[in-house]
């Protein structure tokens, strides 16, 4: 399952393509230069269950990382793997 990302400096998204269909995808919106806020998690029903929701929070941990900046989980769903994941609590 690959991860993609789009991001257009005000907000971005990553997402999964599954025979070009966005089948998952997870939102964000910069607030400044040095933070992210992840708003949205969706993950259609052709990947429930396979932990598509959570690859893509890593994959905003990896990318918030590799820029030095931080995460706010707005989300609910993002919320709830950084709770259940204190290792990766340093881009909060």
């Amino acid at each position: 399952m690959e991860i993609l990302q789009e991001d257009n400096g005000k907000k971005g998204k990553f997402f999964i393509l599954e025979k070009d269909v966005q089948e998952a995808e997870m939102t964000y919106t910069w607030a400044g230069p040095h933070r992210i806020i992840i708003d949205h998690t969706e993950v259609n029903e052709a990947l429930k269950g396979k932990g598509a929701g959570k690859q893509m929070v890593m994959k905003a941990v990896a990318f918030a990382r590799d820029r030095q900046i931080s995460v706010l989980p707005l989300c609910p769903f993002a919320k709830s793997v950084f709770d259940k994941m204190p290792e990766i609590r340093d881009v909060l």
